[in-house]
């Protein structure tokens, strides 16, 4: 038999043979047997041939293209037991004749493997830990990381979102230390050797399979034709393959031993060769060989296009540099014609689309350009892997590899040499999201560790293949750059609008490159190689001025593009985050030379963009990129040399000429800033506000604005000050603004934007000059000053500060969100507020808010201004400055923001601070200053602001040489600029300017004056010169000499060009008497001279006097206190107004030097002339006027506004408020007083008030709703757990709703339905409650007002269709209005002392009454509105609730039905209001809701339809129990179902049905009979009960203990009596015979003593005694009084009247004495018992069980959490649902009960009902609270809308997680869960929520 199998291939016809089935085992051991030899050929050739035969590398797909008889025999040709049985074959080879399942066992203990290496796909859940990381990708499987110890360290949880593998056990990329105990390090030594026979089937059989899966890979591959997307037949072929894939897969789990065997079948070459090529003969194979040779074609680099001429590829081999020079240079149009390849369909386009890339010649490796050449099998496998976009299960076999360390390098190396196929591949797919996350799930196992990265590089180029790729992929999307010179630029951009970079399918290889530079050894690999620094500059500079914006100056756009989120993402990920990769590196003094490097070849790539954008010194207007990366990388770059590497700055700064062009584009970014801030880009749309934010916001901050700031500083520093200041001022348009004339022509600014323009420009310079981030901070005050800065803005939560921190963006720059400093830092600046809860008030988190002492010295303005994103943040730190001012007693009006200190700065940038000292700057402050003083428009107090900020600034960095005498030497020589004498602000500020020519627009008022007599040659005298004639004789010096900005910028630029070129300089200054204009203003200008006589001094001074508004307010202080001069840090000083600044900034200049201080004293000596009254123009009163109304308007507003604020709040506060103690407002139900006349009411739509009457009713607005909360009391004190574990469940029959449905339905069983439908309430579960908020309408004015609601389109959140509306008051939600019984409230005779009628006739009244029923139904013949509402209302109520609950008669429809729901709505209603007092009446006082409570009406509604049924008065309850029957038996026996014996009805239920279907209104005299009367039979009640539950010893005790007492006075009011003589009664019957064994409601008979006896009877009793307290309390009036808990029954007995008034004697009290038996207790008792003892004769075993009533029922309460809510989610996340049993996506658990549901699952729907709301409706009757498992948030369902709650776990911060995006360790917050509880025992959920929507059933 052996030889038929092993023989040649049996011939095709051949049957399947059976027998091949039964000795696979058999064959299998043979063929081990024969390869065991040692000469085994004949084996092994016997197994090929097996192979061959089995595998037949046709079959699966000749079934997938058509089915057939394919060849090869063995098996069906194409039945789908093809495959199956090859895979049987297979398994039976491997094991070699055993059983596989033992196989796999033996194998798996040789299982030397330390690593976990599970390999997961998206959505997993897993955990990452930063303490025990090395790498930042590292991640943990939840078992390692739950099995670890990871007990405070800084760990998180989280989705996966590409899929990963556990790096458990892996010294490189994570510490020993985190470990879990299966995988800390096992030495190999203690694993035995494996058996070479074991595997040795192996080694043969899996070359032959996996060659075979290679076949099928390359069968069913085809060629996509250009326009069919090919998906859909690849992904036929790999469910062909899933199972084979599968296989493999489950061979890699079997551990090391087999992994390895696998390692070598797939990395041995020759196996390769051997199978590949030795199939020549076969037809099949041929044609898959030349399939994949199709495949290969593109898989190289080198396009098709990029030949320049046919032959060059064949040379190429040997010339790689010629080859690399070839491909990129591939500028004609020749490549582009033959666009063949469906690669560049758009290739096409232009000439310019491909630009010649200098690409390095260090390409050593011409693999990269070439087709690729697979030596093995895994080589191929990779190769088909991408071809088929990376099926999922292909990708989790090649990982699940990994732990083979062989393996891993042999893969890494494959990976690599397929990595530009890989890129070529993610570019066409149609999936590139799926794709990348799949290709990042591999890469990121590979590059993360650093051992591996540094050998792939130094063996594979794996860097000069990583860039080189990135270069290629960005090619293919480049486009002209329209920057600057449009027609002649020959800068090439990335084109933010493709796919490529909109999808950000550039990602997984970006991020590939950035994981490996994090290794040390590959960044220095990198940054010490100047090919690829060259080539890698290249590829920055794509991204240089991309997403250009042009501004739009007449339309408005029509289509706005959002491509500027590519831009930055793009800038973002691709450039920066590499760059701050490398300069982790740059950290220490020997990395100088990779800066240098670095630095050069940017400047280098900065030269040739400008070059290539025609740059010379002008931007081109209107226009704006914020992407300038090369900038970028240069600034940040010169930082970390100065900062970390000590590098002299001036070393690798360029020349002047090229510092002058970098700074342009940054600074034109700063005022593009303010423009878009000023609204001049509004026709841009909102997108260009977006960028203006993205720039700014903290995410992009650290690698956009602030270098870009840093970059300007250091210009600043090394560029002549005159040109920095006035190209700033020309940069932000608003030179023509500063001139000292009140009117002027600006030429490029429309005079709206100009106070934003100036505001921008001064703020800038104050930023530029006050900002130490990169010049002199440490990265602890940065931390400090970022997280200061954030948290003035608004109180932060932890991790909206982690969030909004900028942080490095690159994962391993050791500054770890929640890292050490981060903490420390935190708790130094910051209080924690924890989280507080208002009820009613939104769900607050934890907040951090900053301290006293921060906003007392840290407060710093200026930085947040730099990082607000939002203009109106600024306004709200200032708002909280304010309000710390005022509260902390330190400045009450309106502060300025503070002047802070700074950090020193480094020495290499003290040049900075020259601009503080130029005559540029002074000029433009004083111009300011002046025309602040004059009022000049479209200057703010801002400006001031900043104007002040300079000086200050000025006077606190002013160089110190200045000397002190009283006029400088060289006077004249020093004076010859007209201005100012010297660059220094201290002696500049007291130089006084006489007079000022100015151009002016020839209708300016200055133009009238004559220029006075004395302009003639003095006319530029200074202060001195009236006591020193010393007259300044100029060129010029007819008039002042005016000074222009724009010319002497451009002066400069000439000077430093020429300087440059090395001419000698030569120029001399030209004056130039063009004051301020543009080149090309308009003409019509005339020249006016102004007299001034001011210095900045006295303008200082004169500022002070006008913001005080009182004359010589400023008295220098040093006059009084010489001390000042001494200590001037004087803490008075440092918060205040504008004039605080003044009194500042003179004290500093005074301090700085004596002759300042001499001058000040003089000019305040002066008395100041009042300021001139402003002359103004009538246009301009024009705006005054309008500015002046509308701020009036404004305080109009405000005022009414506070006003109706202030009235709301007071109305809110009494009508809302819940527990406010009793104020008597008209709007509410009038409190019941001794008042004789009628309720009036309110109507809250109509305003009238009236009484309600038959005609036009008046209503309360109320809330119906179904509620099951009472049937979620247990009789357990124990609280009930949600289950976590498998072992703990819960049973749902210990519930209130259950144990009185049990007991309904026993009744049932054996007693009269109708009778039965009386005997007890049901509700307990979907009883209908009501609520209301107080407020009442005429109920023609709500249907008015529901007509207008549905008329109304506007979105409501709930629906007017079911009568749903907000009270038009209060807007609380209500779904119906309850009419108002006419006539008073109150029953006016009951506060009369008691009647004193005997109890005999009250009981016969009381009976009449009930008669009068038939006679007298309420007015119901004569209908009428009231009538007619309360009928409706009682419809409302019935169909609040589901028929369910309404329905339990045996006859359907039947109307006891009606009335047992009726008198059940009352019993709810009662019940509910206990429990929200607390389960008991001890707090006493007026009904909880006080005014808000509807019972009274609801009682009238509920008695009105009561009182329609009558009761048989043979069958009415009251007769039973007031008076004796003749003749019990004959009564018994002609009915076939008894009626249910008294002793089983329920009292309470009793109560109310007499009390309903009495007339209204009761007299409180018939109430007390009642009482007593029902009081009479629960006690004999709790006798029997009590008489049940003692053992039979205790019972023959009493039975004899009472007979004694029996003939004492008072024995009808003695337990004892009353007891035995119900023991004796009952023992008649069968009741206590058997069932002694089972004890019912007793676990361990205790010993009952007199007092637990007492004890017990008063607890039977309670229950009736407080539903009966709060019945009379609302019936008549009266409040309830408050107790203690013992007292409780003693005190509701006598408020009830139950206790006799002399019974306060000194007897100790019994409940007993209570009673007052309206028939001898002698008698009546045995008639109640007899019924029982009747009732046993039949049914014995049910008797006990109906008599013992549960009384103490528990508080309704959710179920208790556990402490953290991994506990919970980790027991449910993976949970199978019970219904569908599968693992839910959206898994919930209901709070109530702990049901286990599918949120929004389809696969639990029912009847169109998803799982969830089906649920509410069966556990809560409409009201659900679930848990999402996955989000950790609540969800309320409440009928047909929901509302997300909000989370009871916080985390240590007190934060919320939704959807565990942060995945930290989340703690229960029990005050937010008993809020949620109370929500839902006090049915709040309705009125607290606001955010409601419509579920549509689909939850």
């Amino acid at each position: 038999m052996a030889a038929a199998v092993g023989g040649p291939p049996a011939p095709q016809s051949e049957p399947p043979r059976p027998e091949l089935g039964r000795d696979k085992a058999a064959t299998a051991a043979h063929l081990k047997a024969a390869l065991s030899r040692p000469d085994n050929r004949a084996g092994a050739e016997e197994l090929q041939a097996l192979l061959e035969r089995v595998l037949s590398a046709e079959r699966p797909l000749a079934r997938a293209e058509g089915g057939g008889e394919a060849a090869g025999g063995g098996g069906g040709g194409g039945g789908p037991g093809a495959e199956e049985e090859a895979l049987e074959w297979c398994k039976c080879l491997l094991a070699g004749g055993g059983g596989y399942d033992e196989f796999c066992a033996a194998v798996r203990a040789y299982d030397p493997a330390a690593l976990c290496g599970l390999v997961w796909t998206a959505n997993f859940v897993a955990y990452r830990c930063r303490t025990c990381g090395i790498s930042p990708c590292m991640s943990l499987c939840a078992e390692c990381f739950h099995q670890g110890d990871h007990t405070g360290h800084d760990f998180n949880m989280f989705r996966s979102q590409a899929g990963g593998a556990c790096d458990c056990g892996d010294s490189n990329v994570m510490r020993e230390s985190g470990f879990c105990k299966r995988h800390q390090i096992k030495s190999s030594s203690n694993i035995p050797c494996v058996p070479k026979d074991l595997l040795m089937m192996s080694e043969f059989v899996l070359p032959r399979f996996i060659f075979c899966l290679i076949q099928y890979l390359r069968e069913g591959y085809n060629e996509p034709a250009v326009d069919v997307p090919s998906e859909k037949d690849l992904h036929k072929v790999l469910q062909l393959l899933g199972p084979q894939i599968s296989f493999l897969e489950d061979l890699t789990k079997m551990g090391g031993a087999m992994r390895s065997v696998l390692t070598q079948v797939l990395t041995n070459q020759q196996n390769y060769k051997d199978l590949s090529s030795g199939l020549g003969e076969n037809a099949c194979a041929k044609k898959s060989h030349e399939k994949y040779l199709i495949a290969l074609k593109g898989s190289g680099l080198a396009f098709p296009e990029d030949k320049l001429t046919c032959g060059m590829q064949d040379q190429a081999a040997g010339t790689s540099s010629l080859a690399v020079a070839g491909f990129a240079g591939a500028t004609g149009t020749s490549g582009q014609v033959d666009s063949s390849d469906e690669e560049d369909q758009d290739g096409g386009q232009g000439v310019g689309k491909r630009k010649r890339v200098k690409l390095s010649s260090s390409v050593k490796d011409q693999s990269i350009m070439d087709v690729l050449k697979h030596k093995s099998f895994l080589e191929e496998l990779l190769f088909w892997t991408i071809k088929y976009e990376f099926p999922q299960k292909m990708v989790t076999f090649l990982l699940n590899m990994l732990p083979d360390q062989d393996y891993k390098i042999a893969f890494t190396k494959t990976f690599v040499q397929h990595y530009a196929f890989i890129m070529k591949t993610l570019k066409k797919s149609h999936e590139s999201d799926t794709m990348s996350n799949r290709i990042v799930h591999i890469s990121v196992q590979l590059f993360s560790n650093e051992e591996l990265a540094r050998q792939v590089t130094e063996e594979c180029q794996l860097l000069d293949i990583m860039v080189t790729v990135l270069l290629y992929m960005m090619e293919s999307c480049l486009i002209k750059s329209e920057l600057q010179d449009e027609e002649n630029s020959l800068h090439v951009v990335v084109n933010c609008g493709e796919a490529l970079l909109k999808n950000n399918t550039y990602w997984p290889l970006v991020s590939d490159f950035i994981n490996i530079l994090s290794h040390q050894s590959v960044a220095k690999k990198f940054l010490e190689d100047h090919g690829l620094l060259v080539t890698w500059m290249n590829f920055v500079s794509f991204f240089q001025g991309m997403n250009l914006n042009k501004r739009e100056l007449n339309e408005h756009v029509e289509f706005e593009s959002q491509t500027y989120y590519a831009a930055f993402a793009a800038e973002l990920e691709a450039c920066a985050q590499p760059m701050w990769g490398l300069l982790s590196h740059c950290k220490i003094r020997e990395t100088q030379e990779y800066t240098r490097n670095v630095v050069r070849y940017c400047l280098e790539a900065l030269q040739d963009w400008f070059d290539a954008i025609n740059f010379v010194d002008e931007p081109a207007p209107n226009q704006v990129t914020f992407h300038l990366p090369l900038h970028r990388y240069y600034a940040m770059f010169l930082s970390k040399a100065v900062k970390c590497q000590e590098l002299d700055l001036d070393s690798i700064l360029p020349d002047q000429e090229m510092l002058m062009k970098l700074m342009i584009h940054p600074l034109q970014i700063q005022a593009s800033l303010s423009e878009i801030h000023s609204n001049m880009w509004v026709r841009n749309g909102l997108q260009i506000k977006g960028q203006a934010m993205t720039y700014v916001q903290s995410h992009f901050c650290n690698s956009m604005i602030d270098p870009d700031i840093y970059l300007l500083q250091v210009c600043a520093s090394r560029l002549d000050p005159d040109y920095f200041i006035s190209s700033v001022f020309e940069r932000f348009k608003v030179v023509d603004l500063l001139t000292m004339a009140s009117q002027h022509q600006n030429t490029i600014l429309d005079s709206e934007h100009e106070r934003s323009m100036l505001e921008g420009a001064l703020t800038f310079l104050v930023i530029l000059l006050s900002l130490r981030l990169h010049l002199g901070m440490t990265d602890d005050e940065i931390l400090r000053a970022e997280m200061v800065a954030q948290l003035c803005m608004n109180d932060r939560t932890h991790s909206s500060l982690l969030d909004l921190i900028p942080e490095n963006p690159n994962p391993k720059s050791g500054i770890i969100p929640g890292s050490y400093s981060f903490e420390s830092v935190l708790s130094a600046v910051a209080d924690f507020k924890a989280p507080v809860f208002e009820p009613g008030g939104s769900m607050q988190q934890g907040m951090y808010t900053p301290k006293a002492e921060v906003w007392d010295k840290e407060f710093d303005p200026v930085m947040v201004i730099l990082r607000t994103v939002y203009r109106r943040d600024v306004q709200s730190a200032m708002d909280r400055y304010t309000a710390f001012l005022k509260q902390s007693g330190k400045f009450p009006g309106n502060p300025w923001p503070p002047y802070k200190k700074r950090t020193p700065l480094h020495p290499s940038y003290k040049g900075l601070m020259r601009l503080l000292h130029c005559k540029t700057l002074h000029i433009v402050l004083f111009t300011l200053l002046y025309k602040i003083l004059m009022d000049h428009q479209n200057l703010s107090e801002h400006v001031l602001c900043m104007v002040l900020y300079l000086i200050e600034l000025g006077l606190e960095n002013s160089p110190e040489e200045e000397p002190d005498e009283e006029e400088p030497v060289g006077g004249q020589e020093r004076c010859h600029d007209s201005w100012f004498p010297g660059s220094n602000l201290v002696s500049n500020m007291r130089h006084f300017i006489n007079y000022v020519r100015v151009r002016v627009p020839e209708t300016a008022p200055e133009v009238k004056r004559e220029p006075p007599a004395s302009t003639s040659s003095d006319s530029f005298a200074s202060t001195q010169s009236s006591r020193r004639p010393k007259v300044l004789q100029r060129e010029n010096s007819g008039t002042a000499q005016v000074f222009s900005l724009v010319a002497e910028r451009r002066k400069k630029f000439q000077e430093i060009i020429n300087r440059n070129s090395g001419e000698a300089n030569q120029v001399v200054r030209p004056k130039t008497s063009n004051k301020w204009s543009a080149p090309g203003s308009t003409p019509q200008l005339t020249t006016a001279i102004l007299e001034i006589k001011e210095s900045i001094l006295s303008l200082l001074i004169k500022l002070h006097h006008k913001l005080s508004g009182k004359q010589n307010s400023y008295y220098p202080p040093w006059l009084d206190d010489l001390e000042i001069l001494i200590q001037p840090e004087i803490p008075k000083y440092c918060h205040g107004d504008g004039m605080t600044a003044v009194e500042r900034i003179l004290l500093k200049a005074a301090l700085q030097s004596r002759l300042n201080k001499r001058i000040i004293e003089e000019i305040c000596r002066k008395v100041t002339p009042p300021v001139p009254p402003k002359k103004t123009s009538s246009t301009e009163k024009k705006t005054l006027d309008k500015e002046e109304r509308r701020q009036k308007a404004r305080e109009r507003q405000q005022k009414l506004l506070a006003e109706f604020a202030s009235r709301q709040k007071s109305f809110m506060e009494t009508a809302m408020d819940v527990d406010s103690p009793e104020t008597d407002i008209a709007m509410e139900i009038v409190t019941p007083e001794q008042q004789v006349s009628e309720a009036v009411y309110d109507c809250v739509i109509c305003g009238q008030s009236g009484p309600s009457s038959e005609e036009r009713p008046t209503g309360l607005v109320v809330l119906l709703q179904a509620s099951s909360v009472l049937g979620q009391c247990r009789n357990t004190t124990e609280p009930k757990k949600l289950p976590t574990t498998e072992e703990e469940q819960i049973y749902p029959w210990d519930t209130c709703a259950a144990v009185h449905d049990v007991r309904l339905s026993l009744l049932q069983r054996f007693f009269k339905d109708s009778s039965c439908l009386q005997a007890v309430s049901i509700g307990w579960e979907g009883g209908v409650y009501v609520q209301t908020c107080g407020h009442t309408l005429h109920i023609d004015c709500h249907k008015s007002y529901m007509e207008s609601l549905r008329n109304d389109q506007v979105l409501q959140g709930f629906s007017v269709e079911k009568g749903e509306f907000t009270c038009p008051l209060c807007r609380q939600f209500a779904n119906s209005v309850l009419p108002c019984y006419p006539g008073n409230n109150v029953e006016n005779s009951l506060w009369q002392c008691h009647s004193n009628k005997s109890m005999q006739e009250l009981i016969k009244e009381v009976e009449e009454l009930q008669e009068q029923l038939g006679i007298f139904p309420v007015s119901i013949s004569s209908e009428t509105n009231l009538s007619k509402e309360m009928e409706s209302v009682m419809k409302d109520i019935k169909s609040t609730t589901q028929k369910k609950y309404t329905d339990y008669s045996k006859t359907p429809g039947s109307p006891d039905n009606d009335f047992l729901f009726m008198y059940s709505v009352a019993r709810t209603n009662l019940e509910l209001e206990l429990i929200h007092r607390g389960g008991n009446l001890c707090s006493g006082g007026a009904s909880t809701a006080g005014k808000r409570s509807c019972l009274n009406q609801l009682f009238h509604v509920l008695a009105m339809h009561m009182r329609l049924y009558s009761i048989d008065s043979a069958y009415n309850p009251w007769k039973k129990l007031t008076q004796l029957m003749q003749d019990m038996n004959s009564q018994l026996c002609n009915e076939e179902q008894p009626e249910v014996p008294v002793l089983y009805r329920d009292v309470s239920s009793l109560l109310l049905i007499q009390i309903l279907t009495m007339p209204q209104p009761l007299h409180k005299e018939h109430f007390t009979c009642i009482v007593k009367v029902l009081f009479t039979l629960l006690y004999t009640q709790a006798l029997a009960a009590l008489s049940v539950k003692c053992s039979e010893e205790d019972r023959l005790a009493w039975k004899d203990l009472g007979t004694l007492k029996k003939n004492t006075c008072s024995a009808e009011k003695s337990w004892e009596v009353l007891l035995s003589l119900v023991i004796s009664e009952l023992s008649k019957g069968k009741l206590y015979l058997e069932g002694e064994t089972e004890e019912l409601g007793m676990v361990n008979p205790i010993a009952w003593s007199p007092d637990s006896i007492e004890r017990y009877l008063q607890q039977f009793c309670l229950p009736f005694l407080r539903i009966a307290s709060l019945l009379q309390h609302h019936l008549f009036g009266g409040d309830l009084p408050s107790c203690q808990e013992e007292e409780e029954f003693t005190v509701l007995a006598s408020c009830l009247g139950l206790l006799p008034s002399f019974s306060q004697t000194t007897h100790p009290f019994t409940s007993a004495s209570c009673l007052d038996w309206p028939v001898p207790a002698f008698d009546i008792i045995p008639q109640w018992c007899f019924e029982v003892t009747s009732f046993s004769e039949r049914h014995a075993e049910q008797v006990k069980v109906l008599l013992i009533q549960e009384s103490k029922w528990d508080l309704p309460h959710l179920l208790q959490l556990p402490e953290n809510y991994n506990t919970i989610f980790q027991y449910y996340h993976r949970k199978t649902c019970s219904v569908c049993t599968k693992v839910p996506k959206d898994p919930a658990v209901c709070l109530v009960c702990g049901t286990f549901v599918c949120l929004k699952g389809l696969c639990c729907k029912q009847q169109s009902y998803c799982e969830c709301v089906l649920h509410s409706q069966n556990c809560g009757a409409g009201t659900g609270i679930f848990l999402l498992i996955n989000a950790s948030v609540i969800i309320i369902i409440r009928g047909h809308r929901f509302c997300l709650w909000g989370s009871v776990y916080l985390d240590a911060h007190g934060e919320e997680d939704r959807d565990l995006r942060r995945g930290k360790p989340l703690y229960i917050c029990k005050e937010r869960y008993k809020v949620l509880e109370q929500q839902w025992v006090s049915h709040t959920f309705d009125h607290i929520n606001k955010r409601w929507g419509p579920h549509y059933n689909g939850l």
